[in-house]
């Protein structure tokens, strides 16, 4: 086996060509560049037929990161992996709620996880929010409970929580709950696999809007 000889600046390029001539599933174009990431993040080929995706919902993520949302994630290694240039290019935020001592505070009173308080604080934003979660299920949890009460709906949850407790059952609420969408089906995920897809679609925006990566 000879080693193959990849400029620096070229390793991501040829990595997406590989992913490319070894996909046997047939991507509709639209979600493809948010599946080849998903795949790219983690050498996982299934991740072609794992995500699922709400109707529309490319057109709808591009449209709220274009009037600047906030995204939320469930982790701070989500929140690191986001591209912050990207992020700045759009006029977008992200934030991560996890560690700050409210949330700590709040969920020993109440009896409930640090993921789930911190939906609770998101709700309260006031801006337009993408709720990218990557390893709590009661994070998912907790925004199904918001959406049936209309307290809180975010313009795009994005469901990829990894494991085994409730993991299947909080990523198929979400799926049924009607919100915009993109879910992990199944044990698979991550906080990188989140951080890929909320990636994904900075990137099919600077496409879109002709910017420089």
């Amino acid at each position: 086996m000879k080693l193959e000889y990849v400029l620096p600046a070229d390793i991501e390029k040829r990595s997406f060509e590989i992913i490319e001539s070894e996909l046997k599933a047939e991507i509709p174009p639209e979600i493809k560049p948010v599946v080849i990431r998903a795949i790219h993040t983690t050498a996982d080929f299934d991740y072609a037929e794992n995500l699922c995706f709400s109707e529309n919902v490319i057109e709808k993520a591009l449209s709220v990161l274009d009037r600047g949302a906030v995204i939320v994630t469930d982790t701070n290694m989500a929140k690191s992996g986001i591209n912050k240039a990207a992020l700045a290019r759009h006029g977008c935020e992200c934030e991560c709620f996890m560690a700050d001592e409210d949330i700590a505070r709040t969920a020993k009173e109440n009896g409930t996880t640090r993921a789930a308080a911190s939906v609770d604080k998101a709700a309260k934003i006031g801006k337009p929010v993408i709720y990218a979660v990557g390893n709590a299920p009661t994070a998912l949890v907790r925004l199904c409970e918001h959406i049936s009460a209309g307290t809180f709906v975010p313009e795009l949850v994005i469901g990829a929580p990894v494991g085994f407790v409730n993991v299947v059952q909080s990523k198929e609420m979400i799926i049924e709950s009607g919100v915009p969408c993109i879910v992990a089906r199944g044990r698979k995920g991550g906080s990188n696999v989140a951080a890929a897809i909320c990636n994904a679609l900075l990137y099919m925006l600077d496409d879109k809007k002709g910017f420089q990566k």
